[in-house]
């Protein structure tokens, strides 16, 4: 599968790259897609919520009324969840949400991402580029000239390039990763994938394992 390579400016260079037709171009499994992206999102959950139950709300443990007699339903303590002030029955408690998943299950959820963004022609190769200093503007240029200002873009670095990724950070819509970091949730959360040069080698190493 050969695609052709850009420049910052948004302008073919004349030079094409083959991406791995094991990596770019394989049928999507949907259910390794979709277990790889619950995993994520769960080990996102810090899952520290808590609701007090009956024995840990303050309050007397008197009996508040005499069994019998009173017409109404019988109470024994204020702390009773019928009662405003009373304890959570069955509320949430401190957990850990994540799970497991084998590395052969994650690789493939990873390449159906990849081929399903080659496949919609929603994925571009850009040369590898670096600015001399963090600048915004600059990399609103580069959006711009890629026709991405609008959109949600996902640029995969081929190492860490951190005048690049400062430049990005304020951006809600954009977001930059080197490609230890690349996970199936970000490049399908992402309209447009951008590829730098330097990143398809490690890429298509990493899943062709």
């Amino acid at each position: 599968m050969e695609v052709k390579v850009l420049d910052i400016n948004g302008k073919e260079t004349g030079r094409t790259v083959t991406l791995s037709d094991s990596v770019f171009a394989i049928e999507p499994n949907n259910h390794a897609v979709y277990l790889d992206v619950k995993q994520y999102l769960a080990n996102q959950r810090q899952g520290t919520h808590k609701a007090k139950e009956r024995a840990e709300v303050a309050g007397s443990t008197r009996k508040i009324k005499k069994q019998k007699g009173t017409g109404t339903a019988r109470a024994g303590s204020v702390k009773n969840p019928l009662f405003k002030g009373g304890g959570t029955v069955f509320g949430p408690r401190p957990r850990n949400y994540s799970f497991k998943l084998n590395k052969n299950l994650k690789r493939l959820a990873r390449k159906s991402a990849l081929s399903i963004k080659a496949n919609e022609s929603n994925l571009t190769v850009v040369e590898d580029f670096t600015f001399e200093a963090p600048n915004t503007k600059n990399f609103i240029n580069v959006l711009k000239a890629l026709g991405l200002e609008n959109k949600k873009s996902l640029f995969v670095l081929g190492d860490t390039n951190k005048n690049v990724y400062l430049s990005s950070r304020n951006l809600k819509a954009s977001n930059v990763v080197t490609t230890s970091e690349l996970n199936t949730y970000a490049i399908l959360n992402a309209n447009n994938l951008v590829l730098l040069e330097g990143s398809l080698e490690g890429i298509q190493e990493n899943l062709s394992k």
